[in-house]
């Protein structure tokens, strides 16, 4: 863990002296959680239509615009901003195609109100059923998928935002706390009630642990 973090103050230092190849290595180091996290926040009706690959092209031009002036000071860990410009590149992709329909986009359920697109209950649910793959259970996906979404949607927002961020994102509980402005206590208890939650959800669809 030290020499991780040795790594990463390494290449801060470097991208400050203007080395394009330890920005280039930076965003590679975490480019598999960045895709993650555009996979599950890319809203469902561009899937399909856009690629995740094609947003991490465009966010790494952003971070390389602004790579010298965040190396500079610092303010937030060397991952979590790399998150958060990858995070507001897709929100400008959501609004490019979807500017005539913010309205509607705007009625959706979302959760954590931050900078960054929402996952939506489908997403969340989705993830969770993928690996429902015998016939019997895949008949059955449905209406599992339907009472996850419910379940989802039944949770403080906040709650679901730390379940979003420390389950499907896989984010640590301190940067998730660091994400949402929170204590590390209170991301904490607010993940294992959000766990609670869905296990008493997930312990009432028949073989569904059995998978």
């Amino acid at each position: 863990m030290a020499d991780d973090a040795t790594d990463v103050r390494e290449l801060v230092r470097r991208i400050a002296e203007g080395d394009q190849q330890a920005l280039a290595e930076a965003f590679a180091r975490y480019r598999s959680r960045l895709r993650r996290m555009v996979l599950l926040r890319l809203d469902r009706r561009l899937q399909g239509r856009i690629d995740a690959s094609d947003v991490l092209q465009e966010a790494y031009l952003d971070v390389a615009r602004r790579a010298v002036e965040y190396a500079a000071n610092p303010t937030l860990p060397l991952f979590l901003w790399l998150r958060l410009l990858t995070g507001q590149r897709l929100l400008i992709v959501h609004r490019q195609h979807f500017e005539a329909k913010m309205r509607d986009v705007g009625q959706e359920v979302s959760l954590y109100r931050g900078a960054l697109p929402q996952a939506s209950s489908v997403s969340l649910a989705a993830q969770l059923l993928g690996r429902l793959t015998s016939p019997s259970l895949a008949a059955m996906r449905a209406e599992m998928q339907l009472r996850l979404q419910e379940a989802l949607n039944g949770m403080d927002p906040l709650d679901r935002e730390v379940l979003t961020l420390r389950h499907f994102e896989e984010l640590s509980n301190g940067e998730t706390a660091r994400v949402l402005d929170i204590r590390k206590s209170a991301a904490s208890n607010r993940y294992i009630r959000a766990l609670e939650r869905l296990r008493e959800v997930l312990s009432g669809m028949p073989g569904f642990f059995d998978t």
